[in-house]
């Protein structure tokens, strides 16, 4: 299994240089890959901010790309279900702060936006 940095996944998904969209298409062609949570952050900032994409497009990337066979990633569950909060309002940052808070756990934010989208993942206390 080889892990993979946010270039890598960037390059795949977006295509605009030859010869790394080549070498990023080979690895995700010939074994498997593993992609921590913190690349899954960074990847979507990558795309929404540089590329302009839209948060909900950007998820759906992701999602295609963790439902290919041989990708592997960390806390599949709870990225699974961060992933399906995006098209509710929720960025995808913040869906993955609430899904990791333990259960029962309230969470405190002065982000009234994340307090309504977030109210049905968790309760939340909108400061």
């Amino acid at each position: 299994m080889l892990a993979i940095d946010t270039n890598v996944v960037v390059r795949l998904l977006v295509a605009d240089d030859e010869r790394q969209t080549a070498e990023a298409r080979s690895l995700f062609e010939t074994g498997e890959v593993w992609i921590g949570i913190t690349v899954l952050l960074e990847t979507i900032w990558v795309l929404t901010g540089v590329y302009g994409m839209k948060e909900a497009a950007a998820a759906g990337c992701l999602r295609r790309l963790l439902g290919l066979p041989n990708v592997r990633v960390e806390d599949a569950t709870i990225v699974a279900t961060a992933l399906d909060a995006v098209p509710c309002g929720l960025e995808l940052a913040d869906a993955l702060h609430l899904r990791r808070v333990p259960y029962q756990t309230e969470f405190a934010t002065f982000d009234r936006a994340l307090a309504r989208a977030g109210r049905k993942l968790r309760p939340i206390r909108a400061l």
